[in-house]
């Protein structure tokens, strides 16, 4: 009884809502343990402090942080200098790795409404814009985050991917909207004759997309009504929420961790480096 009356609390600090994501995110031991200490990682740059670097990381005791603070302002561009940083130290593909646990986990606390602004949106902004994310920055837009120019799309969408894969990649790029808010959408809140929605979170952003997407998302749908737009491809874990799961199907809402790995591993091939793409490099920059 008190663990199910501690499971409908709002948690206060930033450390008990990591304990609550990862006590129900569908992950391994290991990977359990990794997504712990990238999610812990991220708690100094959100008070304005350095991420303890070498040595001296290890057995450092994160400070404590009011999980509202991710609501605040400054927690977007705190973010995107600590990230700055940590490329330095640890490279592109370890930080991209450790944002993608921060996306992941914050994805599942705004569909709680433990939090209602997502500020990694700001690190996608400012890669986007060209603009830099620290006052060491040179300003120059790496070529691994530039938006997909058009010969890469027709690439893209050549390639063998399953139907969900393609209605959730040219929805993206439709939209211009954050995979996050995306993959929030649900089935009966979809306008598919009027090919439009309405994202569901805070700010309610209206979506729109074209008759290609829109094909796509009725296949997808055919026989729903309710549930996760995107879907995974197992059954959802015990104690999921409704909201996460598909009435008919039982399988459990895709997260942002498992779809941008999903799109890094199909594209690797397509990628003359060979490390493949990101998810939001098919957000196109807005007209004008």
């Amino acid at each position: 009884m008190i663990a199910q009356a501690a499971a409908g609390i709002v948690p206060v600090e930033y450390a008990v809502a990591v304990d609550r994501y990862l006590a129900e995110a569908e992950l391994g031991s290991a990977s359990r343990r990794v997504y712990r200490i990238s999610l812990a990682s991220w708690s100094w740059p959100l008070v304005g402090k350095l991420l303890p670097a070498g040595p001296s990381r290890r057995g450092a005791r994160p400070p404590v942080v009011p999980l509202a603070l991710l609501d605040d302002e400054t927690a977007g561009p705190r973010l995107a200098a600590a990230a700055a940083q940590r490329r330095g130290q640890a490279g592109a593909r370890t930080v991209n790795r450790e944002l993608s646990a921060l996306r992941s986990a914050i994805g599942w606390w705004r569909r709680r409404e433990w939090i209602a602004a997502d500020p990694t949106a700001f690190l996608d902004q400012a890669m986007l814009a060209g603009q830099p994310s620290h006052a060491g920055d040179s300003g120059q837009r790496p070529s691994a985050v530039r938006p997909l120019n058009e010969t890469q799309l027709a690439t893209l969408f050549r390639t063998p991917a399953s139907l969900r894969e393609q209605a959730f990649w040219h929805l993206l790029l439709d939209t211009g909207a954050a995979a996050e808010a995306v993959l929030s959408l649900d089935a009966g809140l979809l306008d598919l004759a009027g090919r439009r929605a309405r994202t569901a979170d805070a700010e309610q952003r209206a979506l729109g997309w074209g008759p290609r997407t829109g094909d796509l998302l009725s296949w997808l749908l055919a026989g729903r009504r309710g549930g996760p737009v995107f879907l995974t491809d197992r059954r959802a874990p015990a104690g999921t929420a409704a909201a996460d799961r598909c009435p008919l199907t039982g399988r459990g809402r895709l997260s942002y961790r498992r779809a941008a790995e999903i799109f890094t591993e199909h594209t690797r091939p397509l990628d003359p480096d060979g490390r493949g793409w990101m998810l939001h490099q098919l957000r196109r920059r807005p007209a004008g």
